[in-house]
C-alpha cells in the first residue's frame, strides 16, 4: 500500500466540484466505517497520505478530500468561505459515502467536523479532532494567519517554499525533497510559486484577515456531539493549551485525550507515526 494505491475522485457539491483520494480498503477487516480525513486551512488533502497508507493497511476505507479553495478542488465564486460553507460542504460529500464515517479533522477540518457531528445527528459514527478544541490560544491562530498573509504573493523557488515552512515550524527536520512541496504550492505563469489554495480564503477584498470560526456555534455543537470522540492534541502546540482541553472535556465530557508530546499544531506531519498509532487504539477501543 502506498500513496500511488489512490484513487483520485470529484465530486460537484453545492455548485462546486471538490477533488480528494480514495483507498479501497479491506472488506475481510470487518470495518464498516469508512474514514474521512479533513485538512487544516492553507493545506490540501496531501498533508493527510501518510497517514491514509496506515489506516488503509488496516484495511479501512479512507477518503481524504480538498476542501473548497484548496488543492485541486474549486475555488467558491461568492468567496464564501465562513464555516457553515464547509459544514454544507462535508454533509454533502457524506451523502455519497455507503455508510455513516469516522470524521478525522485537523484545525479548520476539525472545526469543520466538530460542527458537522454536532448539528447533524447520525451523520458520523466516530470524530477525531487533530489539535482543535473550542477555546483555542489567540497567540498561537495570529501565527498560522501571519505565516499565511506573509506569503500571499508567492515565493520566487521551492527553496524559499521550504524556508517559510522551515521559520514556522523550526522543531521539524527542514525538508529536502522539494519534489514534495509541488502537492502544496502552484506554479503560475510569472514563474513564482504559490500556496495551493484561494488567497480569498485568508484576505478578503478589503484586506481584512478572514475569520473562519465562530465560537458560539462550536460551543453549541459540542454539547451535542455523542459519538466516541478523541481528541488528538500536540505537546508543542501553541494553539491548544491545558486549559483549552479543560474547557473542551466540560463540552464533550466523553471525549478522549491523546497527547503526541513531540508534535506541535501539524500533529500528523510532525509525528505520524504516534499520531496514527493514537487513532488506530482508539479505534479498537470502540471496535470500529
Amino acid at each position: 500500500m502506498a500513496d500511488s494505491d489512490a484513487q483520485s475522485f470529484t465530486i460537484d457539491v453545492n455548485g462546486l466540484q471538490l477533488s480528494g483520494d480514495r483507498w479501497p480498503g479491506d472488506e475481510a477487516s470487518g470495518h464498516t466505517s469508512p474514514i474521512a480525513l479533513l485538512h487544516g486551512g492553507g493545506q490540501t488533502r496531501h498533508s493527510w497520505d501518510r497517514s491514509a497508507v496506515a489506516l488503509a493497511l488496516r484495511g479501512y476505507e479512507v477518503y481524504s478530500l480538498d476542501l473548497r479553495g484548496h488543492g485541486d478542488s474549486d475555488w467558491a465564486p461568492d468567496k464564501d468561505y465562513a464555516i457553515g460553507a464547509f459544514v454544507g460542504d462535508l454533509v454533502e460529500f457524506v451523502k455519497t459515502l455507503d455508510a455513516a464515517p469516522i470524521l478525522v479533522g485537523a484545525s479548520l477540518g476539525g472545526i469543520t467536523s466538530l460542527c458537522t457531528v454536532g448539528e447533524h445527528p447520525g451523520i458520523a459514527t466516530a470524530l477525531v479532532l487533530v489539535d482543535v478544541v473550542v477555546d483555542v490560544e489567540p497567540a498561537g491562530i495570529e501565527r498560522i494567519k501571519k505565516f499565511m498573509t506573509d506569503h500571499v504573493d508567492g515565493f520566487a523557488t521551492l527553496e524559499e517554499v521550504a524556508d517559510a515552512v522551515a521559520a514556522y515550524n523550526p522543531e521539524r527536520k527542514r525538508t529536502r525533497n522539494l519534489d514534495g512541496l509541488r502537492k502544496n504550492v502552484r506554479q503560475h505563469d510569472d514563474g513564482r510559486w504559490y500556496w495551493h489554495w484561494d488567497p480569498e480564503f485568508i484576505v478578503s477584498d478589503d484586506d481584512e484577515p478572514r475569520r473562519h470560526t465562530d465560537p458560539a456555534r462550536l460551543t453549541a455543537a459540542a454539547r451535542q456531539v455523542t459519538v466516541p470522540t478523541l481528541i488528538v492534541r500536540g505537546g508543542k502546540s501553541d494553539v491548544v493549551s491545558d486549559a483549552g482541553i479543560a474547557s473542551m472535556l466540560k463540552l464533550v465530557p466523553h471525549a478522549e485525550i491523546a497527547d503526541v508530546s513531540a508534535a506541535g499544531h501539524m500533529v500528523a506531519g510532525d509525528d505520524n507515526q504516534v499520531f496514527a498509532s493514537a487513532i488506530e487504539s482508539f479505534l479498537e477501543r470502540h471496535e470500529l
